[in-house]
């Protein structure tokens, strides 16, 4: 019965995050409440272990998101090729950046183990992209 319930209130948060007015894009508000109904509700976490969790996770997230992003901009095309030294410099920070990042992971499920059980941990790794996934099948559909 639970389930049912936070599946309901996560349905009607998409629905109005995702609401869209003469142009208006998505309230980010909404969609980061969404996201955490989401994944709270997909781990089944109670309460306390919502509690403990979600500022592991955060903190893990914006890290991560952080790293990516610099990756990116390491990795963006311009009309000329680099010198050999610039590439050489923007592959090694890139190695740099992946290594950070798997010992970023590695921290996280460390402090989230004393959290959550491992099985949730493996089930987390799917989640984000699961909820990316119905975001954009919900935004296909009401188009």
């Amino acid at each position: 019965m639970k389930k049912y319930a936070i599946t309901l209130i996560l349905s009607l948060i998409l629905g109005a995050a995702f609401a869209q007015r003469s142009g208006e894009r998505y309230d980010a508000e909404k969609l980061k409440a969404a996201k955490v109904a989401f994944i709270t509700t997909r781990l089944d976490l109670n309460s306390d272990q919502a509690e403990k969790f979600w500022p592991i996770y955060n903190e893990f997230s914006d890290k991560r998101e952080s790293m990516i992003r610099e990756m990116a901009e390491l990795n963006r095309k311009q009309d000329t090729p680099f010198p050999e030294t610039e590439a050489q410099r923007r592959i090694n920070k890139k190695f740099d950046l992946q290594q950070k990042l798997l010992d970023e992971e590695r921290k996280f499920v460390a402090n989230v183990s004393k959290v959550i059980s491992y099985n949730q941990i493996f089930l987390l790794n799917g989640l984000s992209r699961d909820f990316a996934r119905q975001i954009y099948q919900r935004q296909r559909r009401d188009k």
